[in-house]
């Protein structure tokens, strides 16, 4: 090989190669996506692993799964000829309520090799059935209206017999804590967490043997107000579920000699208060601690003087398994600074603008000396607390002291904070560093993907969109986390749907909120603005509606799951049929729409710059983007009929679009950058009008001096449209933008999440709009999805969800020497790492087991085609590899699963 080609061809490294056959594992046993679960409903649970191997090429050919209960085997699945190694169908006998099984999973390669069994895995089962809820919902006596204080329950009983096992149910009206002999029940927080109440309330179940003694024991629960109670949005008063306070409670006690008890919530509890006198979402906690009734939960306690608690009819019938992850604490944050501020506050800054609460030590002080603890995101340009952004939202914690000079440590139960800055008044003694600490709460989704460049602005850009993430995925996909809305507004959920999927593995988290989606939506299809729906069931905005069709498909593109096709499929079905029957002659023009939200409004307008998007403009080519959705969907499902029926209807909205908004030279009315997105992003344009749409694209970002101007609807879709067209080079200018609007000017302002607005700090320092300026809200955080895709080039392709056949094609031309992207998925790690050096380019990629991928590797400009062909002997020592041709700047290849290392000689 002479050094021309040398110079050109790239020599490949193969690591971990071995010429004896590797040992293979099957780990990472997960039922219903989930680790050894306890409490699922699911009467056919599904089964999901993944293979583990040094060996390259590594496909599954069959499968065995053995399901036990009770080491009495009710299902062996024998050998099954399949690949299918995610969500694999439960087929033996029928699941049982309250019952623990076990399973294990062997399989066979495509080298006819079997595997060892894995080791054992568990799921136990809930009550399947509301039949099932011995227990009655129990409530405390009376309470005033608006009465916001935190009530006791309590339980004593005896146990007399040697447990086997004994498992708790609980659910409650408001967030409940529960306790077994002074012991706290499990790690969870803000617990049953938020559906639509009235229609689904989510139990949790716990395994509590070890809590259990033989002899006296007691079960006892404190419950706050939550978002059962808690004034919500809008509605001033509260209550917006009901006014009652209620707990349900069973615990499920089988013994070793094989009979069973059940402590449950009846006429025998007693109730009394708690020392928090008040607790609700958006104004926090006041705790006196003087009222504390220590030892409450424990079993030596005198309870003679608590009162009865009353029982209720209330339903059951609406309870359901939690099959989400519940929201846990986190991250730890110590004080960076404590300093007080010009007009004489004392404040903490914990370096992090995070969701959830102070934890903090204190003793001494006089007995009714008051803490308080206010919480804000950021500093006003004199470095002031500021908290006006936070509308009518308290955000405090207040704590009443006993004066005992005993170190006691406190934090919040049933409320949560977004802040970086904590506010201290009423410290006894000096405020110290040790004695403080912020404590992260999210749910507590997998981490699924990391992305790293060389590039730090880029870096703390990805460290913005996972934080804005967590944050805001607190049991449901809010909007912010710190004023009076804390919402799960649909339109930011679904332009963020697919970073967020990079970042974490969200599938149980927006199954169970797609649920409530399908629950709260309309009989006639409107699908409300937000979901749990507490505005009164305003909705059917474009881009927010469409959530109902949108993340369901990015679901199974991501997780290959077609059971949330056919899960969602009537609610997808009914959004269309409402906008089509909203529509006049298929134009979608009518109802409540927010447009391109947010978009770039410049405070002095006079030369016409707002980047003004017409809102039904945006309604059409929404309308046809969930239209083609339903399409894919009922294709997946194999709905001959609708994909006929709705292709048609498709064919007409596209139809309605050009003679409506574009003019025969194939200009749109509205000009804008978000206009264009859309058009060329759900192909709302014939192909030859597609390129000079582009063009106008490239041309209105040049006009704006290479700055972006699109809003919600627009941002998500900018960078992957550049993209499809040749044009990252201007992708990369508006990625690298350090001038407001851009996604870096946050940043240099100091920013650790992404902001709702562009501008939510001016240049000048002063704020936009205090009325709604979030500094924690993840819409504009949608670019992760680009960054992962293009600069990592990590995707999937709709035939072959779910990674199952990926595509890695890393883009290295942006302005980075190196970028290390990798994810989750579940079939294992895919990776894709690159460095440039000034004369070689090193590619490290991984490919999991029982998965394929077309990898796409840089070439230079002077590679000619003959020369990989002439020296195909390089590739041909590895079989794995199949050369597929070349494509534009790609050397385009289709490998097996294993580890890859390339050196290209640039």
């Amino acid at each position: 090989m002479n050094k021309t080609t040398r110079s050109i061809i790239f020599i490949i490294f193969i690591l971990f190669t071995r010429k004896n056959y590797a040992q293979i594992s099957v780990d990472n046993l997960l039922t219903e996506n989930l680790t050894n679960p306890i409490g699922i409903d699911q009467k056919i649970p599904r089964f999901s692993w993944q293979i583990n191997t040094s060996e390259r090429n590594i496909l599954q050919n069959a499968y065995e799964i053995i399901v036990k209960q009770n080491n009495r085997v009710v299902w062996n699945s024998g050998k099954v000829y399949s690949d299918s190694s995610l969500f694999v169908t439960y087929k033996g006998m029928p699941i049982e309520a309250d019952k623990k099984y076990t399973w294990k999973v062997r399989i066979w390669d495509n080298k006819l090799k079997s595997t060892n069994w894995s080791n054992e895995a568990y799921f136990q089962t809930g009550l399947l059935s509301y039949t099932n809820w011995k227990a009655q919902w129990i409530q405390p006596a009376e309470r005033s209206v608006g009465d916001r204080s935190v009530p006791l329950f309590r339980k004593k009983f005896s146990i007399s017999k040697k447990i086997k096992q004994a498992t708790m149910f609980i659910t409650s009206h408001g967030m409940y804590e529960a306790f077994i002999n002074g012991n706290r029940v499990g790690d969870a927080w803000l617990t049953p967490g938020w559906t639509s109440y009235n229609k689904r309330i989510q139990y949790q179940a716990y395994d509590v043997t070890s809590l259990l003694n033989k002899g006296s024991n007691v079960v006892g629960s404190m419950l706050g107000s939550g978002w059962y109670h808690s004034v919500l949005a809008w509605n001033y008063k509260g209550d917006i579920y009901g006014k009652d306070y209620s707990l349900l409670l069973q615990i499920n006690i089988t013994y070793q000699d094989g009979s069973k008890d059940y402590i449950i919530t009846d006429k025998s509890w007693k109730t009394n208060t708690s020392e928090i006198e008040y607790s609700e979402i958006y104004n926090g906690e006041i705790t006196d601690i003087r009222r504390r009734k220590k030892g409450w939960n424990i079993s030596a306690y005198d309870d003679s003087d608590w009162s009865k608690v009353k029982d209720t009819s209330y339903p059951k019938d609406i309870l359901v398994a939690t099959i989400n992850e519940s929201v846990a604490q986190h991250e730890i944050f110590r004080p960076i600074k404590i300093f007080k501020t010009s007009s004489g506050d004392q404040v903490i800054d914990f370096g992090q603008n995070l969701v959830g609460w102070v934890r903090f030590k204190v003793s001494g002080g006089n007995s009714g000396d008051t803490v308080i603890l206010s919480h804000a995101e950021v500093l006003d340009k004199q470095g002031n607390f500021y908290t006006d952004n936070l509308r009518t939202a308290k955000a405090e914690d207040i704590y009443i002291l006993n004066g005992k000079s005993v170190e006691e440590t406190f934090h919040p139960h049933f409320t949560w904070h977004g802040f970086r800055y904590v506010k201290i008044k009423g410290y006894p003694g000096e405020i110290k560093r040790e004695n403080f600490e912020a404590v992260a709460l999210y749910s507590n989704m997998p981490s699924t993907g990391t992305f790293v460049t060389s590039d730090t602005l880029i870096n703390q850009l990805q460290h913005n969109i996972q934080w804005g993430q967590k944050g805001n995925f607190l049991d449901v996909p809010t909007d912010c986390p710190q004023r009076d809305e804390r919402l799960g507004w649909t339109g930011d959920a679904q332009v963020f749907f697919r970073t967020a999927s990079f970042n974490r593995n969200v599938y149980n988290f927006f199954n169970k909120w797609l649920g409530d989606i399908a629950a709260d939506q309309k009989p006639n299809g409107l699908v409300p603005d937000v979901i749990p729906d507490v505005l009164g069931g305003n909705g059917g905005s474009s881009g927010w509606a469409d959530a109902a069709a949108i993340i369901p498909w990015n679901m199974y593109i991501t997780y290959g799951d077609r059971n949330i096709l056919a899960k969602q499929y009537a609610s997808m079905k009914s959004l269309v049929s409402y906008m089509t029957a909203s529509s006049k002659n298929y134009l979608w023009n009518n109802g409540r729409n927010f447009g391109d939200w947010l978009f770039f409004s410049p405070f002095d307008d006079k030369d016409g710059q707002s980047a003004v998007t017409d809102k039904y403009l945006i309604a059409q080519c929404f309308f046809a983007h969930s239209t083609q959705l339903l399409v894919n969907t009922a294709a997946v499902l194999g709905k001959k009929e609708d994909v006929k029926f709705y292709s048609d209807l498709l064919l007409k909205i596209k139809t309605a679009f050009l003679n409506e908004y574009m003019t025969p030279t194939g200009r749109l009315v509205s000009g804008t950058q978000t206009a264009y997105v859309l058009a060329l992003e759900f192909d709302m344009l014939p192909d030859s009008l597609r390129l000079q749409a582009a063009n106008r694209l490239v041309e209105n970002i040049k006009k704006y001096r290479n700055h972006i101007t699109t809003g919600f609807l627009g941002t998500p879709y900018i960078m992957d449209v550049l993209t499809k067209f040749g044009r990252t080079d201007v992708a990369y200018q508006l990625l690298f933008q350090k001038t407001y609007p851009s996604w870096l000017y946050p940043i240099t302002k100091g920013a650790t999440t992404i902001w709702e607005r562009w501008d939510g700090v001016k240049p000048n320092g002063t704020f936009e709009n205090p009325e709604m300026n979030s500094f924690n809200h993840y819409a504009y955080g949608a670019v992760g999805d680009w960054m992962y895709r293009t600069i990592g080039g990590i995707d999937t392709y709709s035939d072959a969800p779910g990674y199952k056949h990926a595509q890695i094609k890393p883009d290295v031309k942006g302005h980075f020497n190196s970028a290390d992207t990798r994810l989750m998925t579940g079939y294992g790690l895919i990776k894709s790492a690159w460095k440039k050096s000034a004369d070689s380019l090193c590619l490290n990629i991984q490919i999991p087991a029982n998965t394929i991928a077309d990898l796409y590797i840089p070439i230079s400009n002077k590679t000619k085609e003959k020369d990989i062909v002439e020296n195909n002997n390089l590739l041909s020592q590895d079989k794995t590899i199949k050369i597929i041709g070349k494509e534009n700047e790609y050397f385009e290849i289709q490998v097996g699963s294993g580890n890859y290392q390339f050196k290209l000689l640039y």
